[in-house]
C-alpha cells in the first residue's frame, strides 16, 4: 500500500497557471534558477483549498524544529509566512485572480509536464499562463535570513484544457487586423 505524503497536494482541474516559467529556470534577484508557476484556485474549489491547508498545518507540524530554530519557542502558524494567498486582497485589479486564491510553486528542477491523458507535451507553445490543469506540490517549512515560513515545491503539470492567455498578449493577427497601411506601396 501507498503511504501518503501528508504535505503532498494534487490541485483540481480548474486551476489555472500563470506565470508559467515551466521550460526554462529563470533565476530572480541573481537568486539560484528555478522552476516556477502561479497557481490560480477558484475559491469554489472547496476541496483542493481544503487540501492545501491541512498540507500546510502538516509542513508546519513536521517543520517545528526548522521554524523554532535558535529561538526558545516555534512562532504560531498564524505569524508566519504561507503561500496560500488570497487574490481578491492582493490582487485585486487581475480578473484573472477574482474570486480566487493562488499559490507560486518552485522547483530547481523541471518538472515534468502532460497532457489529460498523461502523454508528455513537447510542444512548448502548448504550456502557457492562462491554460487550466492540475499541479502536484509540496508544502515545506523553511527558515533562513530571518525569514521563517512554509513554501511551496513545484513537481509536476497535468494540462486539462487551453484557457485565455494571461498576461496582456494580444495575437498577432489581432495587432495586424487593421488595414491603415495599406498605401504604402503606392
Amino acid at each position: 500500500m501507498k503511504m501518503k505524503n501528508p504535505t503532498k497536494v494534487i490541485t483540481g482541474p480548474k486551476t489555472r497557471w500563470s506565470y508559467a516559467n515551466v521550460w526554462e529556470a529563470k533565476a530572480i534577484n541573481d537568486g539560484k534558477p528555478k522552476f516556477s508557476v502561479s497557481l490560480i484556485i477558484p475559491k469554489s474549489d472547496t476541496v483542493t483549498v481544503q487540501k492545501i491547508k491541512a498540507a500546510i498545518q502538516a509542513a508546519y507540524d513536521e517543520g517545528q524544529s526548522k521554524l523554532k530554530g535558535n529561538g526558545k519557542s516555534v512562532p504560531p502558524l498564524a505569524a508566519i509566512k504561507t503561500p496560500l494567498r488570497d487574490g481578491d486582497i492582493e490582487r485585486p485589479d487581475d480578473e484573472a485572480y477574482h474570486n480566487a486564491f493562488f499559490i507560486n510553486a518552485n522547483s530547481t528542477t523541471a518538472p515534468q509536464i502532460v497532457d489529460a491523458d498523461r502523454q508528455h507535451i513537447i510542444d512548448h507553445s502548448e504550456v502557457y499562463s492562462g491554460v487550466y490543469g492540475r499541479a502536484s506540490i509540496n508544502f515545506y517549512a523553511f527558515n533562513s535570513n530571518g525569514n521563517k515560513g512554509i513554501a511551496c515545491g513545484l513537481g509536476n503539470l497535468q494540462k486539462i484544457a487551453d484557457g485565455e492567455p494571461l498576461g496582456g498578449r494580444s495575437s498577432a493577427e489581432d495587432d495586424f487586423a487593421d488595414d491603415e497601411d495599406d498605401d504604402f506601396l503606392d
